[in-house]
């Protein structure tokens, strides 16, 4: 097991992985729509002046056409993406509802709450994957709808069912998980949720997980 802090981890050719978000699109065979298993747009029309926040959205493809639609059709809906690497496609500059930062997921933070929350295979590059998932469930509006892929193979921990002890913890403070669909969702929480594991370090070695790609496993310990 080769463990890196997050500092070192972002500097890995396996999590600036080019080819996993690069050219998703919003809708299609290769769209956000079969991953998260619903359709985003039509989740932030029923929104009043609806918000969107994609985690590693890789070079904007997908979160660009969203706010073409939503613009032509009148919809109000903004849109804001983070990724690490500054690789975001061109967009028009007629598009005024859409935001896309350059900023490690580690340390950044928004200064508002949002309706939606979404990172389509994403969490296969963080290294506390853990911690992510609390930060962004701490985003959302009420009523709001958190969403992420997560294979639980790229959890790991130092005593025996380790990641399934991690995973029945999240579900009873919130989230729901599907193994057939490798995703993770909750709503807004009603309190913060104190963990009873700790972030050791994370391997970017780890090979590929179900999606055919290299990942990165996280490792955890128990406290006593």
């Amino acid at each position: 097991m080769l463990q890196k802090d997050l500092n070192e981890l972002e500097k890995s050719a396996v999590v600036a992985n080019c080819r996993m978000n690069r050219e998703r699109d919003l809708a299609g065979s290769n769209g956000y729509g079969i991953d998260l298993r619903f359709e985003p747009l039509e989740f932030l029309s029923q929104v009043s002046s609806g918000t969107w926040l994609d985690l590693c959205c890789g070079s904007g493809k997908a979160l660009i056409q969203a706010a073409e639609i939503s613009q032509d059709q009148n919809l109000s809906i903004n849109i804001t993406g983070v990724d690490l690497v500054d690789m975001f496609l061109p967009s028009d500059k007629s598009i005024s509802n859409l935001d896309l930062v350059a900023a490690s997921l580690s340390t950044w933070a928004p200064t508002s709450r949002f309706d939606l929350i979404t990172c389509v295979h994403g969490l296969h590059y963080i290294g506390d994957k853990v911690d992510l998932l609390l930060r962004a469930r701490s985003w959302l509006k009420p009523g709001g709808k958190f969403a992420a892929n997560l294979d639980l193979e790229n959890i790991k921990c130092e005593s025996t069912g380790g990641s399934k002890r991690i995973l029945k913890w999240l579900c009873d403070n919130g989230f729901e998980y599907s193994k057939q669909h490798h995703l993770i969702t909750c709503g807004p929480a009603n309190a913060s949720a104190t963990t009873e594991f700790k972030f050791i370090g994370a391997d970017d070695q780890a090979g590929p997980n179900y999606t055919g790609q290299p990942a990165v496993n996280s490792y955890y310990r128990f406290q006593a």
